[in-house]
């Protein structure tokens, strides 16, 4: 049976938050970013956005399309407070939840949905719940993916609710512009363009498959693959809640991807260590990239075993952090292992990533390399050349 996953965004979240704080800014336009003229914006309300205003641009040019813009700071502690009530708000629906930043998540229904008359009541409830409880307004896409949801919550904003089926793909999904296509960077637009695959539906043409493997490299078979519908429907999360987590941020935003891999792995290392120390080993490992507009993207994957090793972690990290990395400037990343396990309730599995246990011959090896000579023998050895020693002797007498 297909999956059913809800795909919930809150709408214009930081703006719509405020509003909550300052009522007389609900018909005005108001945006979330620094007061400073050289500053940027984070974000800005549906009425804001009907002047041309949006996130990650300059406070100076959005004050010239939009003169009577109000900005206020962003305070981000609130808006994490209220993120964190968002999020239990949903896990009364299902536990099966996964954040992919602070106004947006997956969930799994496919078991819950069951209990509706109609299908659509569910995510009904859910939209209005939000509304009522915690006075913010979010769109929910309905998909059998992860893609498919999450494009269709895009497809109706704000306060929408979009079904994207499998069979409805070349009605709904191709027709789209190709700019709209989750996964597609805007590097990369101009160029599919300048080949003619204006849309969605012009990724899985046969005349384009050879360009596309050439321009998106090693995305492209998973593109192609997303745009016919197969991908995955897997949600990553931790019903256990427990977690243990480092982050960083930093004085200068980071710009490429080497130097996000760097400090990056500093921060897997540390962490690793902080595991071990704390004896704890964990399955669900998960990346935060908090850009320089404040939004988090959060990527998580779990492993088959618990570990606390270095080489694994790093190598899953690595990889979330490789999948997921734009060149838009990063102030802020953390990393996470959660569904935690104490490492004395857990029987060992070694991997190939992990040491061998040492035995006794291993040590002894290990120490006569340190002393440049056979210095040290084991037991069993020693009672060996003893005997083939006697053995000899026997013989010579003979």
């Amino acid at each position: 049976m297909a999956k059913v996953l809800f795909h919930i965004d809150l709408n214009a979240f930081f703006a719509n938050a405020e509003i909550l704080r300052h009522p007389e800014y609900k018909d005005q336009p108001i945006a979330i970013g620094s007061l400073s003229s050289r500053g940027v914006l984070s974000t800005a309300n549906y009425k804001a956005r009907e002047y041309g205003v949006h996130s990650a641009m300059p406070v100076f040019q959005a004050k010239e399309l939009c003169p009577e813009l109000v900005i206020i700071p962003g305070d981000y502690a609130y808006y994490r407070q209220l993120s964190s009530r968002f999020f239990a708000y949903l896990r009364r629906f299902s536990n099966k939840l996964e954040p992919l930043s602070i106004d947006e998540c997956f969930l799994d229904v496919t078991e819950q949905i069951k209990k509706y008359p109609r299908p659509l009541d569910m995510a009904v409830q859910i939209q209005q719940g939000v509304l009522n409880e915690l006075g913010l307004s979010c769109s929910i896409g309905v998909g059998p993916t992860r893609f498919l949801a999450k494009m269709a919550s895009d497809m109706k904003k704000p306060m929408g609710i979009t079904v994207l089926r499998k069979s409805e793909i070349p009605t709904k999904l191709w027709p789209l512009p190709i700019e709209d296509m989750i996964g597609i960077g805007k590097k990369t637009v101009p160029l599919l363009k300048k080949e003619g695959i204006e849309k969605i539906g012009d990724l899985v043409k046969e005349e384009h498959q050879a360009f596309i493997q050439k321009t998106l490299g090693k995305n492209a078979y998973s593109m192609i693959e997303k745009a016919k519908g197969n991908s995955s429907s897997k949600l990553e999360f931790s019903s256990s809640r427990k977690s243990i987590s480092l982050s960083t941020t930093f004085p200068v935003d980071l710009y490429t991807l080497e130097e996000a891999t760097l400090q990056t792995q500093k921060l897997v290392r540390d962490l690793c260590n902080k595991m071990v120390k704390e004896k704890q080993k964990g399955k669900l490992v998960s990346l935060v990239l908090r850009d320089t507009t404040f939004h988090n993207t959060v990527r998580s994957r779990t492993l088959d075993t618990p570990t606390d090793n270095y080489n694994i972690i790093w190598s899953t990290i690595n990889e979330l952090l490789e999948e997921n990395f734009e060149p838009i400037g990063y102030r802020h990343i953390g990393v996470s292992v959660g569904s935690l396990i104490q490492k004395n309730h857990m029987i060992e599995q070694p991997t190939i990533f992990e040491e061998p246990i040492n035995t006794t011959r291993d040590i002894v090896a290990r120490l006569n390399r340190t002393m440049d000579a056979k210095v040290f023998i084991t037991a069993g050895d020693l009672l060996k050349e003893k005997e083939k020693e006697a053995n000899e002797d026997g013989e010579r007498k003979t």
